[in-house]
């Protein structure tokens, strides 16, 4: 008989884990009242940019009373261009609230700031430590689970994002996954001496595999990144952002810096290569518009709520649907979805097409560069800076390029071809 109870004890258990993780409201309304934060947890270290030592530290947001045991977690990355915020910055931590009422445990980062000189180059640095530092939290709480399992998170649901630079961060650890992306921006020998995409900053060894990404407000360096089979993506952004550039723009939190894809972009990639992905639109609404408004936090809390629950497999209502609010306007043309390619907009604007065969070498280069093609000819060729100003380029033919005049750095090539398709690829410069 005793081993009967134990028997149907175990099988009720199963049963009842086996039920929709929302049915009794959890992940998908506040089940919970207050939270507890354990503050200035330690997970890991690195040096800063100027080479000073540096701990790594982190906020951690939980349900009060909660007795679940495996948790989903949503790690938070404050904004600031690169160079300020923290992890008790307002919406992190409005968000962190948020969420841990409704059941999830959430981890607001700290990671390396500041850059010097203020340029693009040092610029795509920044960028990296501070993909470095956000895996290495992830590591941190891998190893967690697999050791004390003090924070009791579910590994198989790990999300994280941000804001602005946070957002930034998250979109890159999601979405770059080979350092030979980023070699049109740094160095082969600069990225080892960052450390790597993985970097160092602590719990070596653990996965830092993430499943699902939210991007408030953010953009990727090229949003070919993004490929078929990626995590999925939740945005969220306004039309009138004047710091990152809600289609493609120069990034300008005072000083422009360099070109990136924003979520406009991010959202039709997504479509056209099968990627999971929701998209919301403040129409005329400014960079991270939640900060100062109530009612664009509430909306912003509302729609990632959706995306998550959904992610948790839950089938509750939504309650922010998406919205389409310009779909017919030229300027903000977008594909929803429809299964097209990257509409004409997009090609006209100078994004690559991956189906056009060129080649540009060397790259790096000591100023002198060929172009070949598959043979369809070429029109015209533009040499940008980082802060997309055109560069005079003396050469004789479209197929080579003289830059020896020019300084130092990392260059867009933007090639017409006769079929007024767009290829751009980047290239660096060193004398």
């Amino acid at each position: 008989m005793r081993n009967f109870t134990f028997l149907l004890s175990l099988l009720l258990s199963v049963a009842a884990f086996a039920q929709s993780p929302c049915s009794s409201g959890r992940y998908a309304s506040d089940v919970f009242t207050n939270f507890t934060v354990t503050s200035n947890v330690i997970y890991g270290q690195n040096n800063t940019w100027s080479g000073a030592a540096n701990q790594l530290k982190l906020d951690f947001y939980e349900p009060t009373g909660d007795t679940e045991l495996a948790r989903p977690l949503i790690i938070w990355v404050h904004g600031g261009s690169f160079i300020a915020g923290s992890k008790t910055d307002n919406d992190v931590k409005t968000w962190s609230e948020s969420f841990a009422k409704k059941g999830y445990v959430c981890a607001s980062i700290d990671y390396r700031l500041g850059f010097f000189p203020f340029d693009s180059a040092n610029a795509v640095k920044a960028v990296v430590r501070a993909v470095q530092d956000l895996k290495g939290a992830i590591r941190y709480f891998y190893k967690d689970c697999q050791t004390a399992n003090l924070y009791k998170v579910d590994t198989n649901h790990i999300f994280i994002g941000g804001s602005s630079a946070g957002a930034i961060t998250a979109l890159h650890v999601a979405y770059l996954d080979n350092p030979c992306e980023i070699s049109d921006y740094l160095s082969a020998s600069t990225i080892q001496t960052l450390g790597g995409l993985e970097g160092t900053s602590g719990n070596p060894g653990y996965s830092t595999k993430v499943h699902a990404v939210i991007n408030g407000c953010g953009a990727l360096a090229r949003y070919s990144w993004l490929e078929a089979g990626d995590v999925p993506l939740c945005s969220f952004h306004g039309t009138a952002d004047g710091t990152v550039k809600y289609n493609r723009g120069v990034v300008n939190p005072g000083t422009p810096l360099m070109y990136l894809d924003g979520s406009r972009m991010l959202h039709e990639r997504a479509c056209a290569v099968g990627v999971e992905n929701q998209f919301y639109t403040f129409p005329g609404a400014p960079h991270v518009p939640y900060l100062s408004n109530a009612a664009y936090m509430d909306t912003s809390i509302r729609f990632v709520r959706d995306f998550l629950v959904k992610q948790m497999g839950c089938t509750e209502t939504a309650l922010q649907p998406a919205n389409n609010p310009l779909q017919t306007a030229t300027l903000y043309a977008i594909n929803y979805c429809d299964g097209s390619p990257v509409n004409e907009v997009c090609t006209s604007s100078g994004i690559e097409e991956e189906n056009i065969s060129l080649q540009l070498f060397p790259n790096p280069t000591n100023g002198l560069i060929h172009i070949t093609s598959d043979g369809t000819s070429i029109e015209s060729v533009k040499v940008m800076d980082m802060f997309g100003k055109i560069q005079n380029v003396n050469s004789s033919t479209l197929n080579e390029l003289d830059l020896t005049h020019l300084p130092n750095g990392t260059y867009f090539i933007a090639v017409e071809l006769a079929n007024s398709q767009i290829w751009r690829n980047s290239i660096i410069l060193q004398h």
